[in-house]
C-alpha cells in the first residue's frame, strides 16, 4: 500500500495568499468605509457651521441697540390741554436735537426733514403718552429717550460705511455728520437690545420685537399638545395593546404611516375648509393654528408611542396578567408608565417639528400684520417662523438682520424643547 502523495509546498501555500489578499482586501473596504463615513460627519457638520455663521453674523447686531436722550421743551403754544393728541411731538423732538446741532430750519423745512430721518417715532409717542398722562407736564422741559432711526443705527453698527457712494445708501454725508455729533455729545449711547425681545412686530424697524410671536406660539403649541398628545397616546395604546389583528386594524395603520408623510401645507389646505370655512374659527388665531398643527402631528405622536410601548418587554405584561391584573390594569398601570420616556420624547419632538412650520400656517391667514400680542386663544396672532416669513421679505434693510435675530430665538426654542424630551427621557428611562 502506498502513502498518499502530499501536495507540493508552492500549493499549500496558494490557498493562505488567496486569503491573505482577500483578507486585505476586506480591511481596505472597511478603512474606506471608516474614512467615508468620517468625511461624510465633517461635510454635514460644516454645512452646520456655515449655515449658523451665517445667521449669527447677520442677526448678531440686532441685540445692540443704539437710544437717544433728548431733553425736550413741550411749548404751551404747540400743545392744546383739552386736546394733546392733536400736536406733532415728533417735530418737538426734532427741534431739541436740532438746537443740540446749532442748525436752523430753512423755509421749506429740508434740514428738520433730515433730521426727523435720523430720530425713532417712538420718542414722539412718548410725549403724547407722558402729556396725557400728566397735562401739568405742559410748559417744562422732559427728558425722553427711545432708538435711532432704523438707518442710523445700521451706520453706528457699521454696516453703513461712509466711504461708499452717498446715492448707494440712505442716509447723506450731511446726516453722518450729525449722527457724529449726537454721539461726540453723550446723545446717542449704546447698549443691549431688551426691547427686541419684549415688543411685537411693528413696521418701523427699529421698533420691531419678537414678544408677540413667541407669545403666539406658545400659545399655539399648548393648544396642539392638548390636543395631539392625549389622542395620540390613546390612539396608539388601542391599535397596539387592544386591537385585534384585522384587515381593518391594517389599513388604519398603513394610512397613519402615510399621513406622516403627507406635506404640511396639506394640513393648513384641510384646516381652511373645515376650521375656517366650516367650522368658523377665527383666522389667524392660536386657537385654528393648534388644531391644524394638531392634526398634523397626531401621525407622529402614535408612530413614537407605538414604538415605546413595543420596546417594552412581554414579561412586564405576563407578570401582571400573573398576578390578576385586568388588561386595562396592566397596559395602564405597568406597560404604559415604562413606555413613557419613548411617549415624552416622541411626543416633545413632534411638537419642536410643528413649532418651525410655516406653510400650514400660511393658508390659515397667520400672514397678517399683528402689532400686539394675543390677548386670547381666538386672537389674531403670529408665530415666529412666520414672523421670519415675513420680515425677510420686508423691503427695509434693518428687517433682514431682525429676520437673522429672530432665527436665532427660533433655533433656542426648539433647543429647549430638545434638551427638556433627553432629560426627560433619561430621567424616566429603565434598562432592561
Amino acid at each position: 500500500m502506498t502513502d498518499a502523495a502530499l501536495p507540493s509546498p508552492a500549493a499549500a501555500r496558494a490557498p493562505s495568499e488567496a486569503a491573505a489578499r482577500r483578507l486585505k482586501k476586506r480591511y481596505a473596504a472597511e478603512r474606506r468605509f471608516r474614512f467615508y463615513g468620517r468625511a461624510a460627519i465633517v461635510v454635514a457638520l460644516a454645512f452646520l457651521a456655515v449655515l449658523l455663521g451665517r445667521i449669527v453674523m447677520q442677526g448678531y447686531t440686532t441685540f445692540a441697540s443704539y437710544d437717544m436722550s433728548v431733553p425736550v421743551h413741550l411749548d404751551p403754544a404747540r400743545i392744546d390741554p383739552a386736546d394733546p393728541t392733536g400736536a406733532n411731538y415728533n417735530l418737538m423732538v426734532t427741534d431739541a436735537v436740532m438746537a443740540r446741532l446749532g442748525l436752523q430750519d430753512d423755509e421749506f423745512g429740508v434740514t428738520s426733514s433730515k433730521v426727523m430721518a435720523l430720530i425713532s417715532n417712538d420718542l414722539g409717542f412718548q410725549l403724547l403718552d407722558q402729556v396725557r398722562d400728566d397735562p401739568s407736564l405742559i410748559g417744562k422741559t422732559v427728558t425722553v429717550t427711545g432708538p435711532v432711526r432704523a438707518d442710523a443705527a445700521l451706520y453706528y453698527k457699521g454696516e453703513v460705511h461712509r466711504d461708499a457712494p452717498e446715492g448707494e445708501r440712505k442716509l447723506t454725508d450731511q446726516q453722518l455728520d450729525w449722527l457724529d455729533e449726537l454721539k461726540r455729545q453723550g446723545l446717542v449711547t449704546s447698549g443691549f437690545n431688551f426691547d427686541f425681545l419684549t415688543r411685537s412686530d411693528s413696521t418701523e424697524p427699529e421698533q420691531a420685537g419678537v414678544w408677540g410671536a413667541v407669545v403666539g406660539s406658545a400659545m399655539m403649541l399648548l393648544v396642539t399638545a392638548l390636543l395631539s398628545i392625549p389622542i395620540g397616546v390613546l390612539a396608539a395604546v388601542y391599535l397596539e395593546e387592544f386591537a385585534p389583528k384585522t384587515r381593518w386594524t391594517d389599513l388604519i395603520e398603513v394610512n397613519i404611516n402615510n399621513l406622516a408623510a403627507v406635506p404640511s401645507i396639506v394640513y393648513g389646505l384641510l384646516g381652511l375648509a373645515v376650521f375656517i370655512n366650516w367650522l368658523a374659527i377665527p383666522r389667524s388665531s392660536p386657537l385654528v393654528g393648534g388644531l391644524v398643527l394638531a392634526l398634523m402631528s397626531l401621525p407622529t405622536v402614535i408612530i413614537a408611542t407605538r414604538s415605546a410601548l413595543k420596546a417594552v418587554p412581554p414579561s412586564i405584561r405576563e407578570a401582571a396578567l400573573g398576578v390578576g391584573a385586568s388588561r386595562t390594569q396592566t397596559v395602564f398601570h405597568h406597560v404604559l408608565p415604562l413606555a413613557m420616556p419613548g411617549v415624552m420624547t416622541g411626543s416633545i419632538l413632534s411638537l419642536a417639528h410643528a413649532l418651525g412650520e410655516t406653510a400650514p400656517l400660511l393658508m390659515i391667514g397667520m400672514v397678517s400684520f399683528v402689532p400686539a400680542p394675543p390677548e386670547s386663544f381666538t386672537s389674531a396672532a403670529t408665530v415666529l417662523p412666520v414672523q421670519v416669513f415675513i420680515w425677510e421679505n420686508a423691503s427695509e434693510r434693518a428687517f433682514h438682520e431682525r429676520t437673522a435675530a429672530a432665527i436665532l430665538v427660533l433655533l433656542v426654542f426648539m433647543i429647549v424643547m430638545n434638551l427638556a424630551a433627553i432629560l426627560l427621557r433619561r430621567r424616566f428611562e429603565r434598562r432592561w
